[in-house]
């Protein structure tokens, strides 16, 4: 029999919703590719999930937030934003290339997931999921089949699939649905979920629950970690287990006969409270697989230590530890809510210390200090070559607004920046600019970029951006999605 874990009370982790409850409301010239292959493997194809790079929030079941798909090109950079009156956080893309969002209205914060129109974006059709008193739902995947796999606030596993009508438009469908009831109290949601190499579903609920889904058979176990640890975070997936993150430590996972066990657990400093710009008391890492041989050998997650973060690097056989550095010095601001880039050696950090979010979840506590300017920050470390230390190659004060991507194919980093409104300041003001830029990995450098928008229409509100089979570059916003392409 499935365990049930006694309900314990949980904040409302990540929910787009949650985040909108306060709301209101020069190009250069293209830049010379880096060398792609000189980083190393991704981390493997997971066969129950879509295409590498656009079927995860993050990219694939690691996390490792790179694509194998080129962003924009040589041509003029141009943008345009579909209005959804919704901050769309997930916009994945299945393997017949419809990109499909899930999006959190700003009026009424019902989710409701959008099929967009790969030629310009516009929504061709949509589907509302339950709403629930803690909706989880911002994280979701693309499975093998097209099909979009969410928690909703039911406590529901669907996937969703859209399907062509005899009429030839298009309508989205719950194709399979699974209630996580028995495990998942009525008082917690589902924060993360990514399938592993047998077909499972994993997930970990906002109050401390990881659990294995089998929609197939109905099969549903859990496994409650210690009282107060909570996930704020996605999980990732990779041939040796499943990454957990949670607001005291970093764990992996295996499964025996689909019941949740620990490998091992690697606490963290979580520091003395929550920091300005963080969502959560603790860390805000999605953890990263990544390595230089098979893609996975190591897990990457930012601690919340009080005086600087320090990027974890531990060995995913056994947890042992292969460093922790200091990350995010130049723009002096120890702290960040975005999942690192992972792929080879490097690993890739964006700073998120003190960024305007509108609201934070409930329960998520006072930040100390109450308010900071927004840092920004991005750096990159090396783990060494024989795998004993890192060492930290770049750091700069850039002040991204996304979580960035990196595309292998074009050897770039894609994310969206947020200037200050006042050249050579620190504050941010409803009236702050947004550019899309390219970054080259090996220096940290801008090398083109783009204005997007003026303004909060355009805040990107440290979402990840996704590129599409045809070279644009989607970003959700606190008001829909902008497209970003070369002509």
């Amino acid at each position: 029999m499935p365990h049930s874990p006694a309900p314990r009370r949980s904040a409302r982790w990540k929910p787009l919703g949650a985040l909108l409850t306060a709301l209101v409301l020069g190009c250069a010239g293209p830049a010379s590719a880096a060398s792609p292959a000189s980083f190393g493997p991704t981390p493997p194809h997971n066969p129950y999930l879509g295409p590498d790079g656009t079927a995860t929030m993050h990219g694939d079941a690691g996390s490792s937030d790179t694509t194998p798909l080129a962003g924009p090109g040589a041509g003029t950079l141009s943008s345009s934003r579909t209005a959804l009156a919704s901050a769309c956080p997930t916009i994945l893309v299945g393997a017949d290339g419809y990109p499909v969002a899930l999006c959190t209205p700003i009026f009424g914060q019902v989710p409701t997931v959008h099929l967009l129109d790969p030629a310009d974006g516009s929504s061709l059709t949509t589907l509302k999921l339950t709403k629930g008193s803690l909706l989880g739902g911002v994280y979701a995947y693309i499975d093998h089949q097209d099909r979009l796999v969410v928690a909703d606030g039911s406590r529901s596993l669907l996937r969703i699939g859209h399907h062509r009508d005899a009429d030839g438009g298009w309508s989205l469908r719950v194709d399979r649905s699974l209630s996580l009831a028995s495990v998942v109290a009525e008082d917690d949601a589902v924060t993360g979920l990514a399938p592993d190499t047998d077909g499972r579903v994993w997930f970990a609920t906002g109050g401390g629950v990881v659990g294995t889904a089998d929609d197939s058979t109905g099969t549903v176990k859990a496994l409650p970690l210690p009282a107060g640890e909570l996930v704020a975070n996605s999980i990732s997936t990779a041939p040796e287990g499943t990454a957990v993150t949670t607001t005291h430590a970093t764990y992996l996972l295996t499964s025996k006969a689909g019941t949740p066990e620990v490998v091992w657990r690697k606490a963290y400093d979580r520091g003395s409270a929550r920091k300005p710009g963080l969502l959560s008391w603790g860390s805000g890492s999605t953890p990263t697989f990544f390595g230089p041989a098979r893609g996975s050998e190591y897990v990457a997650v930012v601690d919340n230590a009080d005086t600087a973060a320090h990027l974890k690097v531990y060995r995913t056989d056994d947890g042992s530890d292969v460093c922790s550095i200091p990350v995010l010095t130049a723009a002096n601001g120890p702290g960040s809510e975005n999942s690192p880039v992972g792929i080879g050696r490097s690993v890739f950090v964006a700073g998120t210390y003190g960024y305007p979010y509108p609201a934070v979840p409930e329960g998520a506590g006072t930040s100390v200090p109450a308010s900071a300017d927004f840092a920004g920050g991005l750096s990159r470390v090396d783990v060494r070559a024989d795998g004993k230390g890192c060492g930290l190659v770049w750091d700069n004060t850039l002040r991204s607004a996304a979580v960035p991507k990196l595309s292998t194919a074009d050897g770039l980093l894609h994310t969206v920046v947020r200037d200050p409104l006042i050249p050579g300041t620190r504050g941010t003001s409803l009236l702050d600019p947004y550019r899309y830029v390219q970054i080259d990995p090996d220096s940290g450098q801008v090398t083109r970029s783009t204005k997007v928008g003026v303004g909060s229409l355009y805040d990107t509100l440290q979402m990840a951006g996704t590129i599409t089979p045809d070279g644009t570059y989607l970003q959700g916003t606190v008001t829909g999605v902008l497209r970003v392409s070369a002509r």
